[in-house]
Parts: structure tokens; sequence; C-alpha cells
């Protein structure tokens, strides 16, 4: 059976998107099914010309992460002065692992998830060219040299600035949306949620349901398409 490609929008810094592709690869994993995720960068902080607000951030992990527990979330523990400023470097890691000789999808897809947990889990600090690289070695199909070289050459930032200025279009709804074979696509799929008020204002986000099983429908249509 050929391999789904699944192209998902998204920004590393972005909870949401987060919470869709931890449940894209648990139901992937759990039925034995591979996918192959193309990642492209929706750069939050190049739309809202500002880093995204820690606050904001804030409420959304712990609202997400009381609700689905088994993501294993925590607010972020370093010091405030480590706190990642910019996604914009993991961001063109990612892209930068794509190459073949870096990996290609599979490693970048690996990057992509270890950078995630790096930053919602342990507090690392993910704007570090160092710290990325550190967490690279943890991504069995990544060439760590060959990523340090191909940053080191400026890849994965015009990658990153093209996605940028496709995602400005209308197709691209935000961060995360997904696309898959025959068609399909959604934006931040099976999520009910509201804010209470303006974000930063007194507001908060309200996490009315989340249905995960929309990854399974996903990858159901996938195999019946072949």
């Amino acid at each position: 059976m050929p391999v789904p490609v699944i192209t998902v929008w998204s920004d590393i810094g972005c909870p949401w998107a987060t919470l869709a592709l931890h449940t894209l690869h648990a139901a992937a994993h759990r039925r034995g099914r591979e996918i192959s995720v193309d990642h492209r960068a929706f750069p939050l902080e190049l739309f809202n010309r500002q880093p995204t607000p820690k606050d904001i951030l804030d409420s959304e992990i712990v609202t997400i992460a009381a609700h689905r527990p088994e993501l294993g979330w925590r607010l972020w523990g370093g010091r405030e002065s480590h706190y990642p400023v910019t996604t914009l470097p993991a961001l063109e890691a990612v892209q930068a692992a794509k190459a073949a000789e870096v990996g290609g999808l599979r490693a970048a897809d690996e990057l992509d998830t270890a950078l995630r947990t790096a930053f919602y889990t342990d507090s690392r600090c993910i704007s570090m060219h160092s710290v990325i690289l550190d967490i690279a070695e943890q991504c069995e199909h990544l060439d760590t040299d060959a990523l340090a070289d191909a940053l080191a050459a400026g890849r994965g930032r015009a990658e990153v600035f093209q996605q940028w200025r496709t995602a400005q279009g209308p197709q691209i709804q935000g961060s995360p949306h997904l696309f898959a074979p025959g068609g399909r696509a959604a934006h931040n799929p099976g999520v009910s949620y509201a804010w209470t008020g303006k974000p930063g204002q007194g507001g908060f986000p309200r996490l009315d349901h989340y249905d995960p099983s929309w990854a399974d429908s996903l990858l159901d249509a996938l195999t019946a398409t072949g």
C-alpha cells in the first residue's frame, strides 16, 4: 500500500497544531499505519509581526493539557531569559531536514516532533541553533552533521518565507491546516473552542470538546482510496 503524504501547515509554537499532530501520529501508530507528513510553515510571528505572547500560549497550553493529560505538557519551567522568542530557526531546521542528504520527509517529521516535545514538555529554548542540533541528535533518520551544514548555508529560510507568502492566500486558514490525498482538508480538526474574551485582555480559551476520532476517520478514508 502506498504511503500517503499528509501536508500540515503549522507553527511549532502553536499548541493546537501540536495537539493535532500528536493525535494523527498516535492514531497511525495504534493502527500500525505508516504515514508521511510534509510540514509547511505557518509562522505566526510573521503574520502577527510580534512574538507569540507567552500569556496567550500559557492559557492555551493549560486548557489543552488539562483536557488531554496524555500529552505530558508542562508550563514553561526554564529560566525566563531562556524562553524562546522566535520559532523561525526551528521551522527553518524542519524545512532543511527535508533534503535527501539530511534525511527527507521522515527525518523532518521526527525533528518537528522532537522540537515540539522539547518546548512543551522539556522547557528547552528551541530558538537556539545549538539546542536545535542537540535535539536533532535524538532523531533516528536524521543526519545531524548534514543538517548543521545545511543550516550554516542558510537552507530552510527561503522555504519558510515562501510558505509564509503562500499561506497568506485564502486556501490556508491557519495553524494547523491539514491537507490529504483525495481533496481532504481540515483546519484545527476535532476542536470546538472559543475565547471567553479578547486574548491578553482577560479572556481565556474554553475547550468545549475535542474529538480525536478525526484522525481515524482520515486514515480510514486514505485506506479506502489506497
